[in-house]
């Protein structure tokens, strides 16, 4: 595990080679001195003379008691299984040609020279080479700080093992406080990579607050890290890699003997399982792919589906253009698991009102991601006309007076907000039965949740037995509803980050400020309490701290109170969230004049004609 640790300290002299092959004085150790490994790779300590030892094969220093065999003559079995075949320079020549190639002219230059220069010689090629590399990589920097946010506010992140349809969902159970992992040591002078071991102090979603080995109580050097990165790997991985272990430099000088010090520490540690990284890399990705076709939710019209095509993948979420789009603006975002997209041919198949488009015939593959359960529709279903509860799709901080206007196949239902339903029911909208999105009447008054009465129903306060008896209806009975409780572990005040379901395309940084069940009501920090939203704790619609950065999604950070206070400051994205909202009624308004659309048609299915018996199955309080 311990094989690729090097360090420094200045506490003993240096040992220096005797036995040298070659007629040459190899040159006291100047500061700066390359340590280059047998693998050809190249790392630089910034003092070469206490407690270090050069190789006599591969000219590698490093700390002496990393050496291999008792006189520490080499760094390891093959170097002096090397020395003592005599092959030393022909070892160190083949490393300065390419392939097996002739010399290059580099090569030639550092032949005439002393050893020990040809090897600072070519760690200064080799690190020229590398910077050059990293500069045409372009790294997208984080714009928001979650780190920082945590720590001042003093809050915690979700964790990952609530979002089941992140990456890493359901393989986070060995991540946990106090697990140990290799990270690149960012306390160092060196001009190349080096790696430190380091202790998660403290987890938020992705992001975890590391500690160096070896800082104990010393909180100086804590720094987050999103722990799925490609740098960062188990203990033990640098040893079978060939890297460096390298102790910070404010602390190198603390312990004599770092690898005694790692020994003692670690032992009985935990770390990452072995195949961290390969895991992290199979979560990412996804099976969809650019111009699939699926059914997805007219946005203008929620109670029809439209045609539309992938047009790009980012974590799971995917952008989607309308079939008909000239110019590909007319779009929508929402996750593969999303119940608002389906295959194509889904409409059809349980009697949805379908916008045709002309690419109806061509249905290439898609399958479906989203997942209902089976219901059993010949006994005892939901019938037109029944009331419930349900969470208004235009005002998701609402749940509101609702009623089944029409039954569909496989357990789906068109349910009508009571009071603001257009005459054709153009903004009608489709849950499952089994949908987390809607409940017995009765469900907000024994949850303590205002409930949105009608539009102007004025016998307020809201009883549900007035409304029924005044409105000879009967409700939903409670049996035929959802009432699973997933032990999804969320608590109040947990942070993540959530889509703004008013503008899809947004994901923002919030807080969970109620849980009521399975339902979780979403605050989106730096906004007014009105742009809530309640959500099921297993939407595919929340991520946790740090998913952003993972998948390389812009994280929209908190409004700040100058930009909620000035207009003209507020971002045009929430601006516009603002106009749809406020603008709810009159779209609706607008859809009850316009005529239904020549190229728009219902599939036709039959009717339930089962009985619901509704006596006795309120939801709510019996009035004397």
């Amino acid at each position: 595990m311990f094989d690729g640790y090097d360090s420094c300290s200045e506490e003993s002299t240096s040992s220096s080679s005797s036995e040298d092959s070659e007629d040459e004085v190899v040159p006291s150790i100047p500061v700066s001195l390359p340590i280059i490994k047998n693998n050809g790779q190249v790392y630089t300590y910034p003092d070469g003379k206490a407690g270090m030892a050069t190789c006599e094969m591969c000219g590698m220093v490093g700390v002496r008691d990393a050496f291999y065999s008792k006189t520490k003559r080499f760094c390891s079995v093959s170097c002096s299984r090397s020395y003592s075949s005599n092959s030393k320079k022909a070892s160190i020549l083949a490393r300065l040609q390419v392939n097996g190639k002739p010399p290059t002219k580099k090569a030639k230059v550092l032949q005439k020279q002393p050893l020990m220069a040809k090897l600072a010689a070519y760690a200064q090629y080799q690190a020229s080479q590398q910077n050059q590399a990293k500069s045409k990589a372009v790294v997208p920097a984080e714009s928001f700080d979650w780190g920082r946010y945590i720590f001042s506010n003093n809050t915690v992140g979700a964790p990952v093992s609530c979002f089941k349809h992140a990456p890493m969902g359901t393989c986070w159970a060995d991540i946990e406080e106090g697990v140990r992992i290799e990270v690149l040591n960012s306390d160092t002078n060196l001009s190349t990579k080096v790696y430190w071991i380091a202790e998660i102090i403290k987890l938020a979603g992705f992001k975890a607050l590391l500690r160096y080995e070896g800082f104990d109580n010393d909180t100086s050097k804590d720094f987050w890290c999103n722990i799925c990165i490609p740098e960062v790997h188990p203990v033990g991985w640098c040893a079978s890699s060939g890297k460096p272990l390298v102790p910070p430099k404010s602390i190198q000088h603390k312990y004599s003997n770092w690898k005694a010090f790692l020994v003692k520490r670690l032992t009985g540690a935990k770390t990452l399982p072995p195949d961290f990284n390969t895991k992290v890399h199979e979560n990412m990705q996804f099976p969809f792919k650019k111009l699939m076709r699926v059914e997805v939710v007219d946005k203008n019209y929620l109670c029809r589906t439209r045609v539309a095509l992938v047009e790009q993948v980012i974590g799971g979420r995917l952008r989607l253009v309308y079939e008909e789009s000239q110019d590909g603006s007319d779009d929508f975002w929402c996750h593969m698991f999303s119940p608002l997209i389906h295959n194509i041919g889904w409409s059809r198949s349980i009697g949805h009102r379908f916008k045709r488009s002309g690419g109806i015939a061509r249905q290439l593959g898609f399958f479906s991601v989203y997942q209902v359960k089976d219901v059993d529709q010949s006994v005892d279903w939901f019938r037109d006309g029944m009331k419930l509860e349900a969470i208004d799709p235009l005002n998701l901080s609402a749940i509101c007076v609702a009623t089944v206007r029409k039954v569909l196949a496989d357990g789906y239902l068109m349910i009508g907000i009571d009071g603001s339903e257009a005459v054709d029911g153009s903004d009608w909208f489709c849950y499952h039965s089994t949908s987390p999105s809607v409940f017995p009447a009765g469900f907000c008054e024994i949850n303590n949740i205002e409930l949105t009465p009608p539009r102007g129903y004025t016998k307020l306060p809201f009883k549900w037995f007035d409304y029924l008896r005044e409105s000879g209806s009967i409700a939903a009975p409670v049996k035929l509803f959802n009432k699973e409780v997933p032990n999804h572990g969320f608590r109040q005040g947990m942070k993540l980050e959530a889509v703004d379901l008013m503008e899809p395309r947004l994901v923002c940084v919030a807080t969970v400020t109620r849980i009521v069940h399975r339902l979780l009501r979403i605050h989106f920090d730096g906004w007014e309490d009105e742009y809530d939203q309640w959500v099921d704790c297993e939407s595919p619609d929340l991520y946790p701290v740090g998913w952003c950065q993972l998948t390389g999604y812009q994280l929209q950070p908190p409004a700040s109170q100058s930009n909620r206070d000035l207009p003209q400051s507020v971002p045009k994205q929430k601006k516009k969230a603002q106009q749809y909202k406020g603008q709810k009624k009159k779209s609706l308004l607008r859809m009850k004049e316009e005529a239904a659309d020549v190229d728009e048609f219902t599939f036709s299915q039959g009717t339930s004609d089962q009985e619901s018996n509704g006596s006795g199955s309120y939801y709510i309080k019996q009035e004397p």
